[in-house]
């Protein structure tokens, strides 16, 4: 039977990324060798490196513009110690968005470095919603948001207009839908959850930012060394970065960003809606910033749990239950979900309607 994957990472991703990789690990390119033993050095993998960092900066709009494009190791986690660290000027501040777990996490580090503001929270709705209607400070060394947040299946659907150089934690919604990229300073992702295995982090930087607060910045933490080094100062994640270029090179060949945003709105919108009109279920989140990558809902009666998971599980529907933070169930629909797999989750949804 078909598994019908809805795990918030690592993922699902395209069959055919899957093939390739297999492919790969017992001959890369027809040199006799896997891509899991080849040199980091060698021309076959320094053109996937440089390939990789291209498309990512093709498909967002941002080729030609002054950024540049990092495949480092490390996780979205590292990225919260490495954010401060190369743009929090000593004795400066910052301002962070508190949406999710993850905001909270990135908050963590980011104390370390100096005064951290919290421009706004929704910690005490269980962050149920993406605030609004915050002030930036004029004299922030940046403003860190997280654009949609996996546990509690919220998604920013705007993002606010400031002078600060803006950074935004993307590593469950990158690549899922256009939006005008320039007017970030950072973006960086973790792959695992659209983009790739777990073990490489997408990071899209605007040069001019590099290398300006003044600190004294460990070498592996410090984006100057990387871009310098062309995401090559350290060997990097061979394997999770030539499934993301397998994964990138998807996405353009199904139309890009704009295509795929197209069937994304597609399947959110099949799903929430049998949520919204089936009386056993209740989304999580309130309605204008529902998630369309990550749909977080819960049954109106816990007696039927029981019979809820029996159904699913028999038809092949794999990682559906909610963070214990949530509770309930979240169906991770990401880039490589078909439709056909969401409408199996609406039909067993339908099924216990009539069964209880």
């Amino acid at each position: 039977m078909k598994k019908h994957n809805y795990s918030a990472g690592p993922c699902i991703l395209p069959q055919e990324v899957f093939e390739k990789s297999a492919q790969a690990i017992l001959d890369f390119n027809n040199s006799g060798l896997s891509i899991l033993e080849i040199s980091h050095r060698s021309k076959d993998f320094v053109a996937v490196m440089d390939e990789a960092r291209a498309l990512a900066l093709e498909l967002l709009g941002l080729e030609g513009k002054g950024y540049q494009a990092l495949f480092l190791a490390g996780g979205a986690s590292l990225e919260f110690l490495m954010v401060p660290y190369n743009l929090m000027k000593e004795g400066g501040k910052a301002a962070y968005l508190d949406s999710g777990t993850w905001a909270t996490a990135a908050i963590k580090e980011a104390k370390l470095f100096g005064e951290t503001v919290i421009v706004a929270s929704s910690k005490e709705d269980n962050y149920t919603y993406v605030p609004k209607g915050y002030e930036i400070p004029a004299d922030a060394d940046y403003f860190h948001c997280t654009s949609n947040n996996t546990i509690f299946g919220t998604q920013m659907k705007e993002f606010p207009k400031t002078n600060v150089p803006m950074v935004c934690d993307m590593s469950s919604d990158i690549f899922s839908r256009e939006l005008d990229f320039s007017q970030f300073d950072i973006i960086y992702a973790g792959a695992q959850k659209n983009m790739g295995p777990a073990g490489t982090t997408l990071v899209v930087i605007k040069e001019e930012i590099i290398g300006k607060n003044g600190r004294n910045i460990p070498s592996m933490l410090d984006y100057a060394k990387h871009v310098k080094a062309d995401s090559m100062f350290n060997t990097p994640p061979v394997f999770p970065v030539y499934a993301s270029l397998l994964t990138l090179r998807w996405i353009k060949e199904q139309g890009g960003i704009a295509a795929v945003e197209k069937l994304n709105n597609a399947k959110a919108e099949l799903l929430y809606n049998e949520i919204d009109r089936n009386p056993l279920f209740k989304g999580a989140a309130v309605t204008e910033d529902r998630s369309n990558m990550n749909v977080t809902f819960l049954l109106t009666n816990p007696e039927h749990t029981e019979t809820f998971d029996k159904m699913w599980k028999a038809a092949g529907i794999s990682g559906l239950p909610g963070h214990r933070s949530v509770g309930g169930y979240r169906a991770s629909i990401y880039n490589a979900m078909p439709i056909e797999s969401v409408q199996v989750l609406v039909d067993v949804m339908q099924a216990l309607e009539k069964a209880v």
